[in-house]
């Protein structure tokens, strides 16, 4: 899919962050775009600001946990556009800190959310854009689909399943003319890791949790790309139909680390360390485990 004028896109987390660029660069293609989210007020206001600049948008309040309001988001996109064209299973949390002191309660969501999110998402759309024939789908994951982190333990083993789900959907539609599409970001300036504002189960942040959150808070702060840039790579990947998106040189050095390790019988080793540029990160990582 070369042009995308007139063409209907599906973006899940569209309300801020990565969601939010990415659907403003998709009405500057010329698109149609379907805004869903799980926090009604901002929705509304970013939509509302959209249509005041001449948008063509549709915001429905999901939940992606719930594989029925995902199924309602389907049906809704073709009551009110009559089409779907691409579909960006974009929606994720980012809890941080020692996977030891996680809970069950943890896991259901940040799994719930990151994981079954997008699975929920494939099978509301991927049949519709197997039987038209063309289409794109867009699954969010992260360089922490690749990679290892002790600040991020949950967050890692969700990411993991994104990227093989991705790679698995990618081999079961080739040749079917829906293109599938694994973004796999490093830092972007989003609220990422400010999560827990949607989680809705009671629980609070534990003390080292927060202890975590805040130098990767300060990272994205200061090294951060600003979301417009991650949605240019998606459009980029989109018109030269190439799978992997990522949005950072240093994510394939972080690669190389872990599969240098490999290579060599190592056990794991800090994939942030000695690569310019991530000292931050690199620093975070070590604080993670004292």
């Amino acid at each position: 899919m070369q042009d995308f004028k007139g063409r209907v896109a599906v973006v899940t987390g569209a309300a801020s962050g990565i969601g939010l660029g990415v659907a403003e660069r998709f009405l500057r293609e010329g698109m149609k775009v379907v805004l869903a989210d799980v926090e009604k007020g901002s929705l509304d206001r970013e939509a509302a600001r959209l249509r005041g600049e001449g948008g063509d948008v549709l915001p429905v309040v999901c939940d992606v946990r719930d594989p029925e309001a995902v199924a309602d988001l389907a049906k809704q996109t073709l009551a009110h556009y009559g089409a779907v064209h691409v579909v960006f299973n974009n929606a994720g949390v980012g809890p941080a800190g020692p996977m030891l002191e996680t809970t069950p309660a943890d896991w259901r969501w940040i799994v719930d959310v990151n994981v079954l999110g997008v699975a929920y998402g494939v099978l509301a759309f991927g049949p519709i854009l197997k039987k038209q024939g063309e289409g794109h789908i867009i699954n969010t994951a992260s360089e922490a689909g690749h990679v290892s982190s002790a600040m991020l333990g949950m967050y890692t083993a969700t990411k993991h399943a994104v990227v093989g789900l991705s790679e698995s959907l990618y081999r079961e539609l080739e040749g079917s003319g829906v293109s599938v599409h694994c973004l796999c970001p490093n830092l972007v300036r989003t609220k990422i890791f400010h999560s827990e504002r949607n989680r809705d189960d009671g629980a609070e942040m534990r003390p080292s949790q927060t202890a975590t959150m805040a130098p990767l808070r300060e990272a994205i702060s200061a090294m951060g790309i600003p979301p417009e840039q991650v949605a240019g790579d998606i459009v980029d990947a989109m018109r030269a139909d190439r799978f992997w998106i990522f949005t950072h040189e240093a994510t394939k050095a972080s690669l190389a680390v872990r599969f240098a390790d490999i290579e060599a019988g190592r056990n794991p080793s800090n994939p942030y360390a000695n690569i310019g540029g991530l000292e931050s990160l690199a620093r975070a990582e070590e604080g993670a485990k004292s």
